[in-house]
């Protein structure tokens, strides 16, 4: 006969173990005068899941609940974290989202694939680095730059690209169209937006393009605006800051190490 004492014991052994069940959340959030879509990161997602599948049920759960709590033709930021999604997926959401009214602006992504696929919809995008806890100017200009972001489009008015690496272009960025990178920016192609290069405070970075048309040129902390009289011959110019500003120059007879030596 078992004794009482030893009876939880002799329960517990027959007892199946309990396993945690990880729930996939994705979040509405309002902000300011926007509504954010949070996606579960790939560590929150049980590991035998078909991601996608469930992470797009329950967006349409949420979509097509009864508690709403935002306003019809309210814009959307997709805060995809580290996810991997395509072109397909991004238009799924958008569709989603626009059948209850919604629409979708910007993403957020820390995956290169991903702002890939979301600028080439049309959306503005903004890739962050995976570890953000540093945030003070000094700081971030030391860090190590992300891989170049490359471009196979026109930016056109409206898309707004945020990357913390170098970008590069092949082809237009359109009046209205705006690139920020933490690295250099490199335009194959027609420079007539705002391009802001070394955003993080690095005034090392440079901006380039095959023909400089643009509504802005930042660099760092320095800014400068297109010369009022259009020129008569474009060719391929480099803008770099020196200890008057910025400042542009022919390609063809940009030396960095004169840059350098400029700041020194």
């Amino acid at each position: 006969m078992t004794s009482d004492s030893a009876l939880p014991e002799a329960i517990s052994a027959f007892t199946p173990a309990t396993e945690e069940v990880k729930v996939i959340q994705v979040r509405f959030k309002s902000e300011a005068d926007r509504l954010l879509l949070i996606l579960p990161t790939e560590a929150e997602m049980p590991p035998s899941a078909d991601n996608w599948s469930e992470i797009w049920q329950q967006m349409k759960q949420r979509l097509n609940a009864g508690d709403r709590f935002w306003q019809p033709h309210t814009q959307v930021e997709l805060l995809a974290a580290d996810r991997l999604l395509d072109g397909r997926q991004l238009q799924q959401i958008a569709d989603a989202l626009g059948e209850v009214l919604l629409q979708m602006q910007r993403v957020r992504t820390s995956r290169r694939q991903t702002a890939v696929a979301a600028a080439t919809a049309g959306y503005c995008v903004e890739q962050q680095a995976i570890l953000t806890t540093l945030t003070t100017a000094s700081v971030a200009a030391t860090l190590p730059l992300n891989d170049p972001l490359y471009l196979q489009m026109t930016i056109r008015s409206g898309v707004e690209i945020r990357h913390s690496g170098t970008v590069v272009v092949l082809g237009d960025i359109n009046p209205g169209g705006i690139i920020v990178a933490n690295g250099d920016i490199l335009v194959w192609g027609r420079l007539r937006g705002v391009a802001h290069a070394g955003a993080s405070g690095n005034a090392k970075c440079l901006i380039m393009a095959l023909q400089m048309e643009p509504t802005q040129l930042r660099i760092a902390r320095y800014v400068a605006r297109a010369p009022a009289n259009s020129l008569e011959e474009y060719y391929p110019e480099v803008a770099y800051v020196t200890p008057d500003g910025i400042r542009l120059t022919k390609a063809a007879e940009f030396s960095k190490s004169s840059q350098f030596l400029s700041q020194s």
